[in-house]
């Protein structure tokens, strides 16, 4: 009975501000978990649907030689033309200061070097990141009126590729790559998607690129 008559001693300030603290984490933790859960989901698709164009996200390129990283992402959209998925291929990306060719110039070159003609591709070799290539792209895709793509990238690259190009007004599936050295190892795919992660939050939050961010902190 005396403990039936005990009087709850009701929160104190301190009690609050825990609970409020441990409720932030479980979200935070939520939105995280949730974010690289769809990072891993949307690298497994594999949609072939037809569209306007195929655009192939740019990688590393020497002096005009696509890196591994880069011919399997050109592989993929070669695959993806030969099947008649588009008419055209799109290859974005820019180059630094000392580079000979763009991304975009180097992956058209490639390109028909390996059947594709030179009539179907588009270099729109612009931008030193995923947001500003994918700007550029819509631009010129959008001037020719085409509204809908096929994006070609790495797998956990796709989910913040396609989320910029859907904010920048174009319908975008992916397709991504399932070949080259990114995709071999586990513990470079936990790595990307750490990284896929955190990049998509920067920029849903201030809708900024982050690419040169997280590769300076995960190398």
């Amino acid at each position: 009975m005396a403990g039936m008559n005990a009087v709850r001693t009701p929160p104190t300030k301190v009690s609050w501000l825990r609970r409020i603290a441990f409720g932030l984490v479980l979200v935070v933790l939520a939105l995280v978990g949730g974010t690289a859960f769809r990072v891993w989901q949307v690298a497994r698709d594999n949609d072939r649907t037809p569209a306007d164009v195929i655009v192939v996200l740019g990688a590393a390129q020497y002096n005009g030689k696509p890196s591994d990283i880069f011919s399997a992402r050109l592989e993929k959209a070669r695959q993806l033309y030969a099947a008649g998925v588009a008419k055209t291929v799109v290859t974005a990306g820019g180059k630094k200061e000392a580079d000979n060719y763009t991304e975009a110039a180097a992956g058209a070159r490639w390109l028909t070097q390996h059947g594709v003609p030179r009539s179907a591709t588009l270099a729109v070799g612009e931008g030193s990141d995923t947001l500003r290539s994918l700007r550029a792209v819509a631009e010129q895709v959008q001037a020719r009126g085409w509204h809908t793509v096929v994006l070609v990238s790495d797998p956990w690259h796709s989910y913040r590729a396609r989320t910029m190009t859907e904010d920048l007004g174009l319908d975008a599936w992916v397709a991504p790559t399932h070949s080259g050295p990114i995709v071999q190892e586990r513990s470079t795919q936990v790595r990307y998607i750490v990284r896929e992660t955190g990049a998509l939050l920067f920029y849903e939050l201030t809708n900024s690129p982050a690419d040169e961010l997280f590769d300076t902190v995960l190398g």
